[in-house]
């Protein structure tokens, strides 16, 4: 049995089809093909379901590419502790983070650059359970979402900030510059929000629901390049927290106005819970712990307030 064939089943797996995961390996589809049966007799069981096309897994092989993706995590902690061990400071790290929380994820980032100068860093914008699955089958290192999630799961968790909401405005608007708004005050303005599958959006509907409005949605998106573009150019208003805001923005004349009556939920940093964990992926969880992105958030509200 050799790495390689783990890697081509988890391949396989993630792209559903032979020719996609040969390519992605490096392969060719007859190599693949090869090296899974090779396992399967060594293993006497039948891992793939096969046709002219890819079927999926037997219930062996699921077992199978489970045990796959925990050996294959095992030795890339082993590259890891061992690039550590040569005083390389480098390695790689994969993070979901759910769209609301991407700015406070490049911050996060940021800091993890600095102290450890050759890191290079995937970031996936991805849904709560989405970051879940993606944990329990290590294809992320760490996750950063919303605190409903703390409890589900073998996960570890760290709190990173609490949500801070705002409403967005283009240059022209005729806002306050730092005034705290009432959810009741901006139901009328035309709005684009997150879409009502977001647990974002759950949090901005009862804002308003306990205010005693309807507020005035136009557009709904599950991606902030939409709203944060439509307010740039003055055709729209949004409310966001400002953890989904990227700092360029702040650089074009748009402002932040604090709503009132803040109800946002934590953001947590979560990995799964592993005796084996990377030098890597523990040195990360400790930067974590002593990074203070509520206050960097805050200095960014601060900054979008005032820039008008």
């Amino acid at each position: 049995m050799f790495i390689r064939q783990l890697s081509y089943l988890i391949a396989l797996d993630k792209h559903r089809h032979f020719a996609r995961a040969a390519d992605s390996c490096h392969v060719s589809q007859p190599s693949l093909s090869v090296a899974i049966r090779q396992l399967e007799d060594e293993l006497g069981i039948t891992i793939i379901q096969r046709a002219r096309r890819f079927i999926g897994f037997t219930k062996e092989g699921e077992q199978v590419l489970a045990w796959a993706r925990k050996t294959v995590a095992s030795l890339d902690s082993l590259r890891q502790d061992a690039a550590f061990a040569r005083n390389n400071a480098g390695g790689h790290l994969a993070i979901g983070a759910v769209p609301s929380a991407l700015f406070a994820a490049t911050l996060l980032v940021k800091t993890y650059r600095k102290i450890i100068p050759n890191l290079t860093i995937e970031i996936c914008s991805l849904s709560t359970s989405e970051i879940h699955q993606r944990l329990k089958q290590h294809q992320l290192h760490l996750g950063m979402a919303y605190s409903e999630s703390v409890s589900e799961g073998p996960f570890e968790h760290i709190p990173l900030y609490h949500e801070r909401f705002v409403l967005l405005s283009g240059p022209d608007a005729e806002m306050k510059p730092g005034a705290t708004l009432r959810w009741e005050d901006v139901a009328h303005l035309p709005l684009c929000l997150f879409s009502p599958d977001m647990n974002n959006r759950r949090i901005i509907n009862e804002a308003f629901a306990k205010a005693g409005v309807v507020p005035n949605v136009v557009i709904e998106t599950n991606t902030a390049s939409v709203f944060l573009d439509l307010v740039s150019t003055g055709e729209l208003y949004s409310i966001a927290p400002v953890s989904a805001v990227p700092g360029y923005f702040l650089h074009q004349g748009i402002c932040m106005n604090p709503m009132s009556q803040q109800f946002g939920s934590p953001i947590y940093l979560l990995r799964l819970h592993q005796e084996n964990a990377s030098s890597l992926l523990n040195a990360a969880w400790g930067m974590a712990e002593t990074i203070d992105l509520q206050e960097q958030l805050d200095d960014a509200l601060a900054e979008g307030a005032y820039r008008h």
